[in-house]
């Protein structure tokens, strides 16, 4: 499966956080688990060239995708 070359920041928080009201809230809890795993912070680093782009790429899903267990499969059918 081939992912699309980037993925709006927004449309990935609600896929991962569907219980989250609105889509600040899962913007929110996005970044706060982005910030809590120095892991996960440390690899996206590595990665992004512009921190406040309103997407991700593909590389960089990947790694957040990993990072919370979601296959390729999993995640089309979110």
């Amino acid at each position: 499966m081939i992912f699309k070359r980037t993925i709006l920041k927004q449309d990935l928080a609600i896929k991962l956080y569907p219980q989250s009201s609105n889509i600040n809230a899962a913007m929110q809890l996005l970044r706060k688990e982005i910030k809590l795993s120095p892991e996960l912070n440390s690899k996206l680093d590595m990665l992004t060239r512009n921190r406040r782009a309103h997407y991700y790429t593909h590389k960089e899903l990947q790694v957040i995708l990993d990072h919370f267990c979601i296959s390729k499969q999993e995640f089309e059918l979110l």
